[in-house]
């Protein structure tokens, strides 16, 4: 064996830690997220996509008459901008559960922001990702049968 290519860790400073971020700088990353969210939301909520030429038209139902999991989802985010809880959970129940789920990951994110402890991770054991795919695959289903009508838009 060549000495040459022998590693040898020689003890030294080690680098010092980062400086620990102001509370400003910290909240930048959920402040601007939520404020696009606000803004998106809000344009929504001004244009309506009840009316027709707003929005573009789902191409899956377009194309073959079957909701996705998605249709009814810009309708029920309009209906949830003007606080109406029930047109909206019928327009897409999914999509009102997602709005929660975003709104609890937020609210954690603005704490540990704030106190200064590390972003949430989003990330979910593949168990619950088949969960999420088989319930909205659930959903899909169920909402284009007959019984499931009180869940199409």
């Amino acid at each position: 064996m060549d000495a040459s290519h022998s590693t040898v860790d020689v003890p030294g400073p080690r680098p010092a830690p980062a400086p620990p971020q102001s509370r400003a700088r910290r909240l930048a990353g959920p402040a601007l997220t939520l404020a696009s969210a606000a803004l998106a939301l809000a344009y929504v909520g001004a244009v309506d996509p009840n009316e027709p030429g707003h929005y573009p038209v789902c191409p899956l139902f377009r194309l073959t008459g079957i909701l996705c999991p998605g249709c009814g989802g810009l309708r029920s985010a309009h209906a949830f901008a003007h606080g109406d809880l029930i047109t909206a959970f019928g327009a897409n129940a999914l999509a009102v559960v997602g709005y929660f789920v975003f709104a609890g990951f937020m609210v954690l994110w603005l704490v540990r922001a704030w106190r200064g402890g590390p972003a949430p991770r989003f990330a979910l054991r593949r168990p619950y990702w088949w969960a999420i795919g088989v319930l909205a695959l659930v959903f899909v289903v169920v909402r284009n049968l007959p019984f499931g009508s009180a869940l199409a838009p």
